[in-house]
């Protein structure tokens, strides 16, 4: 749609209001429904919001990937997207992460971080784990924070959007082994030692990885549309 290029050529800019849609119609010769579905396109791609009341309307998101966000899950989802690639994708991106947060990473960045894992080592000893799990998957976004790389953050997103699912069916890893991982990270990042941040990292994944292989063979084995592997199918 002509938005999109309006868009592109910086016409139109996050926070913008659009015009109302009989206008929108009038403006690119087209149906008032015709508008109203591309204008629907738009807000469930994230480019757009529609706020109600007198100042409400159509207005241009600010420079947020939730769209893309749900859009990588549904593809899972749907089955589009494997385990195998999520695994390669996870390790790419957090190895980035990794790596630009050393380089870049602010003083507050790193404060989060080890804020973050004293929170997990508090859920431990509660022993709540499903907190452990959550706070865990936190210190990926904020490390995806930490990198100043809007597109690292997006991905980032999607793939713990997609984590998310796959622990409704999955067990989590035990704690003992996760926190003496994120321990190390964390001095290491600290230190700003990339390339042994990095291999931690990476070492972190491929742990993970082994422990998670044999559940989801276990969930699939018999149709990828029964069961466990179901469950993660459907939910919307």
């Amino acid at each position: 749609m002509q938005i999109r290029a309006q868009l592109g050529s910086g016409e139109l800019r996050p926070g913008d209001r659009l015009p109302a849609e009989r206008d929108l119609a009038e403006q690119f010769g087209l149906s008032r429904n015709t508008v109203r579905e591309a204008l629907r396109t738009l807000e469930i791609s994230g480019v757009l919001e529609f706020r109600k009341g007198t100042t409400g309307g159509a207005f241009v998101r600010e420079g947020q990937g939730d769209g893309v966000v749900t859009g990588i899950a549904d593809l899972f989802r749907l089955g589009t997207l494997g385990h195998e690639h999520l695994t390669e994708a996870r390790m790419v991106v957090a190895l980035a992460t990794t790596r630009a947060t050393c380089e870049r990473g602010s003083e507050a960045d790193l404060d989060a971080l080890v804020n973050n894992v004293r929170a997990a080592e508090t859920a431990v000893k509660a022993g709540n784990i499903s907190e452990r799990v959550s706070i865990n998957l936190e210190f990926f976004r904020i490390l995806a924070n930490a990198s100043r790389n809007p597109l690292l953050i997006i991905l980032t997103d999607a793939l713990i959007e997609i984590q998310v699912l796959l622990l409704e069916v999955l067990t989590p890893a035990p704690s003992s082994t996760v926190m003496a991982s994120r321990r190390r990270l964390l001095k290491q990042l600290l230190a700003r030692d990339t390339e042994n941040a990095v291999g931690e990292m990476e070492v972190h994944l491929k742990a993970l990885e082994r422990h998670y292989l044999p559940q989801r063979e276990d969930a699939t084995s018999h149709s990828p549309n029964t069961g466990a592997w179901q469950k993660i199918r459907r939910r919307t």
